[in-house]
């Protein structure tokens, strides 16, 4: 059974999900230790006789028993979950990199709050202004406090086209916001990449999905093409990303490694257990690489960062991460639903679960907001130069217009996204010392 591994965060609406092959027709024989109790079992149909016969309105036998099937398998774990076949349809749908929503995954906390994952670039909840960490406080007036994971987003869920409105609280605000937004098609980008500067460049991840490997490999050619040459270094930037397939991952870490472990899973299943190591051939070619990571990093991402951390390949920079150390197998069943199942704990090359504890950043740079500078030719006293028809320094026309521009760039990017501005400053650190090692050892 060709069966794809997953690593999600959420569910249909909110998580990336996996294709897989139907289920074998003969299941294998139970042993001692799996055989059923029958006397709970029993139970459970007498449970459904009472319910049929009493419940103040008729029930139905199959919502009785998707009903057993999705508390037997949400009571296991917050990724556990039954999928009818309009949910598996969506999950293949988001693989592909395309499907309808807000563009938000969402988990619970350890209070049992639903919260903000990640939002998904370029969705309209990310145009919105929704943060990781923001808690989901109410659903088109109908409050979360309570539900599953699964109640929750069936709230969330709608037709292309319609509106909601969720009133959300964030981490470091004490008055919840409200949000109207418009369920649309969201387009997922898996990757992108720009130049920052000359020789250093910008990858942006936004998940791991189908296409994420060939689109990373795209966006590396185009940047070296920009270039005109090799890159000096790269910032790969894993924010908010809420994971996907494993193997998209574990490619896009082969990408920029030689060798080593790339990450390990066990579980209870002969099946379920593996182990993934690196190719020979760089996309840098050993040049420095910082990896941008935060709380909203989970899942595959993590895998990458703890991959690239543990083997001494890349500078991690931001804030700890997720958390979500769990592996989550998509398994069809014979009518065309399917059951999403955590089927082993995977590990970083050092062999460390970051189950519920995440990964922490190398160096720590807190998303900070810079404050206004007034600008110096409109404060102080008057100066020479802001005078009408003031005559301009002759040595001016001698330094190359290109420092400037680079500086008046760097300026605006610590304005507009101060750890990415610090995460080239640390790169360009690493180029250099990357360089006057390599001239040492000629």
């Amino acid at each position: 059974m060709n069966i794809r591994i997953l690593l999600s965060v959420a569910l249909v609406l909110t998580a990336t999900g996996a294709l897989a092959a139907p289920a074998p027709t003969k299941a294998p024989a139970a042993s001692t230790a799996t055989a059923l109790p029958w006397d709970e079992v029993r139970q459970l149909a007498d449970v459904m006789q009472l319910v049929k016969e009493q419940y103040v309105v008729p029930v139905d036998d199959a919502t009785l028993l998707r009903g057993a099937i999705k508390g037997m398998l949400g009571n296991l774990d917050p990724h556990s979950d039954f999928l009818d076949k309009s949910e598996y349809s969506d999950m293949e749908d988001f693989t592909s990199g395309q499907y309808n929503g807000i563009g938000i995954d969402v988990g619970l906390d350890d209070d049992g709050n639903v919260i903000v994952v990640a939002p998904i670039d370029g969705s309209p909840a990310a145009k919105a202004g929704i943060q990781a960490g923001d808690a989901v406080l109410a659903v088109d007036g109908t409050s979360t406090e309570g539900l599953s994971l699964d109640q929750a987003s069936e709230l969330l869920r709608g037709k292309l086209g319609s509106k909601v409105t969720l009133e959300l609280q964030a981490v470091d605000q004490d008055q919840p916001y409200t949000v109207k937004l418009v369920r649309q098609e969201v387009k997922i980008a898996s990757a992108h990449g720009e130049l920052l500067q000359k020789g250093y460049g910008y990858l942006r991840i936004a998940d791991f999905g189908d296409d994420t490997a060939g689109a990373v490999a795209s966006s590396m050619k185009e940047l070296v093409k920009k270039n005109g040459g090799p890159l000096q270094g790269l910032v790969m930037d894993l924010r908010n990303n809420p994971g996907g397939l494993l193997d998209s991952a574990v490619t896009v870490a082969d990408d920029f490694l030689d060798s080593g472990v790339i990450v390990t899973a066990k579980g209870r299943a002969a099946d379920a257990s593996l182990s993934r190591s690196a190719t020979p051939g760089d996309m840098l070619d050993g040049a420095p690489l910082v990896v941008l990571v935060d709380a909203g990093t989970a899942s595959a991402a993590e895998i990458v960062a703890g991959a690239l951390k543990d083997d001494h390949r890349a500078l991690i920079v931001g804030e700890q991460t997720f958390g979500k150390g769990s592996v989550q197998t998509v398994i069809p069943l014979p009518q065309g639903d399917a059951i999403k199942l955590t089927t082993a704990l995977y590990y970083t090359p050092s062999g460390r679960s970051i189950q519920a504890e995440g990964i922490e950043p190398d160096v720590e740079v807190d998303a900070l907001q810079l404050a206004d500078q007034p600008n110096d030719d409109r404060a102080g006293p008057e100066k020479e130069s802001s005078l009408r028809s003031h005559l301009a320094n002759p040595t001016t026309a001698m330094v190359p217009a290109t420092g400037n521009a680079a500086i008046r760039a760097e300026d605006a990017l610590a304005a507009k996204d101060f750890q990415l501005y610090q995460a080239l400053n640390l790169l360009k650190g690493l180029a250099v010392v990357d360089h006057a090692s390599a001239n040492h050892k000629r």
